[in-house]
């Protein structure tokens, strides 16, 4: 089968390589697309560790071809992956917290993950998807299911006020979920113009640029207090201090980028005299699967517009090398197969 293969930090090739299969227990998957996103670009940067050589990839969707899958997925029926692997049998998956599992890890960065033809992952990791779905942009469910545990964490209630910080493919899922959970005002914020005007299709109240603006726009929305939730998107540190100016005394942030710096200037005053509740949310629940699939099903969350290109496998390098571009408008890039 053909696959991208990252076989050193910066060093992607498109080659022939031996068939996936499904061994007991797991699940032969013909891939239709997997979605690149900051995590890849991490991984191939080497500021996320992975031991080489590597089949990236995670955001996978595709024709389910051998095995079985949860909530009766059978062989012929388009189907997402869950790339979250865990042991169920610590702690933590013995505890609601299977996401944590120390000895698990993710398919695409610990095992050979959907930048190939086929992929083969546990069966209980697999649920079929509705027809009415698009499948060229299905992959992006799994990144919906991200922000879907982020939500819960965050435990938005109507009427407050959540900022989402960052308005890339998890800033605009972020501005839909918080729209439906009641959130009111809904503030989008980037540096990026199209991106603004996008978040306003979405659902966004307000929007602004981020800095003395997003400061201004967010004390004016509420009456000075600040946000009520502020779910920082873009993974950056610098971001991340800034969202302590925008929360109100007794706030809420969720840290949902990756962050892979070391180091950083931070308001730490603000941290410790607001009393800000920092809530951090890694990868998703199996629950958000099926919760994500029906919100999307419904209509709630709208995957179509964050779509910017689907490009075939050949292209990998090009592809995964548009995220990388400084100032790039582009949102979300998909490999076909």
């Amino acid at each position: 089968m053909k696959a991208v293969v990252l076989e050193a930090q910066d060093a992607l090739t498109v080659k022939d390589v031996p068939d996936a299969t499904a061994a007991k227990g797991k699940a032969l998957i013909r891939v239709s697309g997997t979605g690149i996103c900051a995590t890849d670009v991490k991984i191939l940067t080497g500021g996320i560790p992975v031991t080489y050589p590597l089949i990236m990839g995670h955001e996978i969707v595709g024709e389910l071809i051998d095995g079985g899958g949860k909530n009766g997925a059978k062989p012929g029926d388009p189907v997402l992956v869950d790339p979250v692997l865990t042991c169920g049998k610590c702690y933590y998956c013995q505890h609601g917290q299977a996401n944590l599992c120390p000895v698990g890890g993710l398919i695409g960065r610990d095992q050979d993950g959907g930048f190939a033809e086929y992929v083969s992952v546990p069966s209980s990791n697999v649920y079929p998807l509705p027809d009415s779905i698009d499948l060229t942009a299905a992959p992006m469910i799994q990144v919906l299911t991200t922000c879907h545990h982020a939500h819960e964490r965050a435990a938005i209630q109507p009427g407050e006020a959540a900022v989402i910080t960052g308005l890339g493919v998890t800033g605009q899922m972020n501005i839909q979920l918080a729209k439906a959970a009641g959130a009111s005002p809904v503030i989008g914020i980037s540096r990026t113009a199209s991106k603004r005007d996008l978040a306003l299709e979405l659902g966004a109240d307000i929007v602004a640029s981020h800095g003395e603006e997003a400061l201004k726009v967010t004390r004016e929305a509420t009456d000075g207090r600040g946000a009520d939730v502020i779910i920082e998107s873009v993974g950056a540190l610098a971001v991340l201090g800034e969202t302590m100016d925008l929360a109100r005394i007794g706030g809420r942030i969720v840290p949902f980028g990756i962050y892979t710096g070391t180091q950083a200037e931070m308001p730490f005053y603000q941290f410790y005299f607001k009393e800000l509740s920092i809530l951090n949310a890694r990868a998703a629940f199996a629950r958000d699967f099926p919760a994500s699939i029906d919100l999307v099903a419904s209509g709630k969350v709208r995957l179509e517009p964050l779509l910017s290109h689907a490009l075939p496998i050949e292209r990998a390098d090009e592809a995964i090398h548009m995220l990388m571009e400084p100032g790039s408008d582009r949102m979300k890039v998909v490999l076909t197969y």
